[in-house]
C-alpha cells in the first residue's frame, strides 16, 4: 500500500511513503516562546486513511524498548516527512514487529537502492 502524501493535503513538499519505509519525522515543538522542531526516526508500521485525512504509525527502538507515536500528517504541527529507507514488505500492517525486538532488519527486504536512483517526490 502506497500513499501519496501530496493528493489530499496542500503540503507538496511531502514524499511518496509506504508501508514498512523509514522516515524522519520533523515535529515543531513550542517551549515558552521558543520553537524548534524534533525528528522522530522509525519505520512506518501502518497507514490510515479516512476522510481524506492520513495518519502514520512510526515505531522505532530507542535502548531495547519499543516506541511507537501516530502522527497525524493533515497537522499544522508536522513540519516535514524524510524517506530514509525503502523495504519491500508482503502486509498492509507491520504489528508483528512489535514482538520480534531488534530482529525486524531481518525480516524486511532492503530496497534502499530504488531511493539513490529515483527521486524521492515519485
Amino acid at each position: 500500500m502506497s500513499v501519496s502524501l501530496t493528493s489530499s493535503t496542500s503540503r507538496p513538499d511531502f514524499p511518496t511513503v509506504s508501508v514498512g519505509d523509514t522516515v524522519r519525522i520533523g515535529v515543531l515543538l513550542v517551549e515558552g516562546n521558543k520553537e524548534r522542531t524534533q525528528y522522530f526516526e522509525g519505520t512506518i508500521i501502518a497507514i490510515k486513511k479516512r476522510e481524506g485525512k492520513q495518519s502514520l504509525r512510526v515505531r522505532k527502538l530507542s535502548q531495547g524498548i519499543g516506541i511507537e507515536k501516530l502522527f497525524l500528517l493533515d497537522s499544522p504541527k508536522v513540519v516535514s516527512v524524510e524517506r530514509k529507507k525503502i523495504t519491500k514488505v508482503r502486509r498492509a500492517k507491520l504489528y508483528f514487529l512489535r514482538t520480534l525486538g531488534g530482529t525486524k532488519t531481518k525480516k524486511l527486504k532492503d530496497q534502499s537502492w530504488k531511493l539513490k536512483s529515483g527521486s524521492q517526490k515519485a
